[in-house]
C-alpha cells in the first residue's frame, strides 16, 4: 500500500485549505532509496489562487566506501597499502542492481592472488554478502541476498554476473555470513578437497593442518563424519581446545611441541593416509615423510609461504612420493562449481543435524578491514574471519 510521506501530507494539507484539486498519484519512500518530492505550483491565473499539486521523481545518490590496494604487499600487508575512499554511485540502469554489503570475508588466498588479479588502486579483492538494496534486473527482487565478489566496498552496482543468491531454504537460525565460511567457499573447498582429490575412506587417518581455521576445521568434521580419524594441528592452546571441542582425535600445538616429526609419530603411530594441507613449507617436508604407501595428499594452500619475500629451495617432494607411491595433487575449488548446490546443501544438511559445528571470527566495523586481514594472516582467527559493517 502507498503512503503519503511527510512532504506531501503538509502540502496536500496546505493545498486543500485553499481548495486545491491533488494528484492521483501517491507521495512515497521505498525502501531502494528512491523517493517521491512534492511541490506546488502557482497558477497564472492570478494572484492568490493554486494550481494542482504536482509530483515528480528524485534518485537519492548513494555514497559507497571503498578500501583500494595501493600498493601491492612486499613481505606482510602493511595499513599503508591501503586507501579508504568515498564515491557516489549513478543510478543503475535496466538489468543492474544495487547491493548493499552486509558482512565481508578475508582469507589467506587474497595475499597471493592479489598482485596476480589487481593493478594498484583497484578495490580490494574479496567476497561479501549483500542485500539486494535497488532493482532492474527480474532475477534478483529487491530485499534478496547474494554473495558477490564485489571487493571490499560497502555498495555496488552489478548487472547480476557472478552474484550467487543464498540458498532458498536458507534457515532463519543461520546467520547469513555463514555464506562465507561453512556454507561457502572455504565449506566447499573442504568438502570438495576430501572427499574428491583426498578421496577418503571409512577407517582412514587424516592429518590436517591449520586445523582451526575456516577450511581446516570443516575437513577435520567431515573426515569424522565419514568415519575417519583426524590429527590436526593449530598454533595456539585454545585453538587446540577448540578442536578436541569439535571432535578430533589427536590434536598439538605446533609452535610448542619439541619436534613437529615426534608429535606426528606420536598422534599416529602407523603414518597417514590422508594430508590435507594447508600451510606447505617445512610442515609439508616433514609430513611427507609420515605418509602411509599410496596416500594422498590434497594440497589447497601454502600459507606458511605467503609473505616470503624470496622463494625457499627444498628440501624436495619426489623421493617420499615415489618410494611411497604417493598422490599428492593442487586444487582449486571452482574446479565444481558445477556441483556447488551439491555440496551447499549436504553441508546445511550436516549443520541441522548437528554433525557440523562452526564458529566466526567477528571484527565489527567497515574500516578495521585492512586489521581483520592482516589478524587473519596472522593466525587471530578461529574459524572463520568475518568483518560486519
Amino acid at each position: 500500500m502507498l503512503q503519503l510521506c511527510k512532504e506531501e501530507k503538509g502540502l496536500a494539507h496546505h493545498s486543500a485549505s485553499r481548495g486545491v484539486k491533488r494528484s492521483d498519484q501517491a507521495c512515497t519512500r521505498d525502501r531502494t532509496s528512491v523517493f517521491w518530492e512534492c511541490c506546488a505550483r502557482e497558477d497564472t491565473g492570478g494572484p492568490g489562487r493554486w494550481g494542482k499539486l504536482t509530483l515528480f521523481r528524485s534518485s537519492k545518490m548513494v555514497a559507497s566506501r571503498s578500501w583500494l590496494l595501493i600498493k601491492h604487499f612486499e613481505g606482510f600487508p602493511k595499513q599503508s597499502d591501503f586507501k579508504l575512499v568515498e564515491r557516489q554511485l549513478p543510478d543503475i540502469k535496466n538489468g543492474e542492481v544495487l547491493l548493499e554489503a552486509l558482512c565481508f570475508s578475508v582469507d589467506p588466498y587474497m595475499r597471493p592472488y592479489s598482485r596476480r588479479a589487481l593493478k594498484e588502486g583497484d578495490i580490494m579483492m574479496g567476497t561479501q554478502v549483500a542485500r539486494i538494496a535497488e532493482s532492474k534486473n527480474p532475477t534478483f527482487p529487491v530485499g534478496g541476498y547474494v554473495v558477490s565478489n564485489a571487493g571490499w566496498t560497502t555498495h555496488s552496482i552489478s548487472n547480476g554476473t557472478g552474484l550467487t543468491p543464498l540458498l532458498p531454504e536458507w534457515p532463519e537460525k543461520i546467520p547469513k555470513s555463514l555464506a562465507l565460511g561453512m556454507l561457502g567457499m572455504p565449506g566447499l573447498t573442504a568438502y570438495f578437497g576430501l572427499l574428491d582429490v583426498c578421496s577418503m575412506k571409512n577407517g582412514e587417518t587424516l592429518l590436517v593442518n591449520a586445523a582451526a581455521g575456516a577450511v581446516g576445521s570443516v575437513v577435520g568434521q567431515i573426515a569424522k563424519i565419514k568415519g575417519g580419524k583426524v590429527v590436526g594441528c593449530a598454533g595456539a592452546d585454545d585453538k587446540v581446545a577448540y578442536l578436541k571441542e569439535i571432535g578430533f582425535d589427536e590434536v598439538f600445538n605446533y609452535k610448542t611441541v619439541p619436534s613437529l616429526e615426534e608429535a606426528l609419530k606420536k598422534a599416529s603411530p602407523d603414518g597417514y593416509d590422508c594430508y590435507f594441507d594447508n600451510v606447505g613449507g617445512e610442515f609439508t617436508s616433514i609430513a611427507l615423510l609420515q605418509m602411509k604407501r599410496f596416500g594422498r595428499i590434497a594440497v589447497c594452500g601454502a600459507i606458511s609461504e605467503y609473505n616470503e619475500q624470496e622463494t625457499a629451495k627444498g628440501p624436495y617432494v619426489q623421493v617420499p612420493l615415489v618410494m611411497n607411491e604417493l598422490r599428492m595433487e593442487g586444487f582449486l575449488v571452482n574446479r565444481w562449481i558445477k556441483r556447488f548446490d551439491e555440496g551447499l546443501r549436504q553441508l546445511l544438511a550436516w549443520i541441522l543435524e548437528g554433525k557440523l559445528k562452526y564458529r566466526e571470527h567477528i571484527t565489527k566495523g567497515f574500516d578495521n578491514m585492512p586489521a581483520a586481514f592482516m589478524g587473519m594472516l596472522r593466525g587471530e582467527n578461529t574459524g572463520k574471519a568475518i568483518i560486519t559493517v
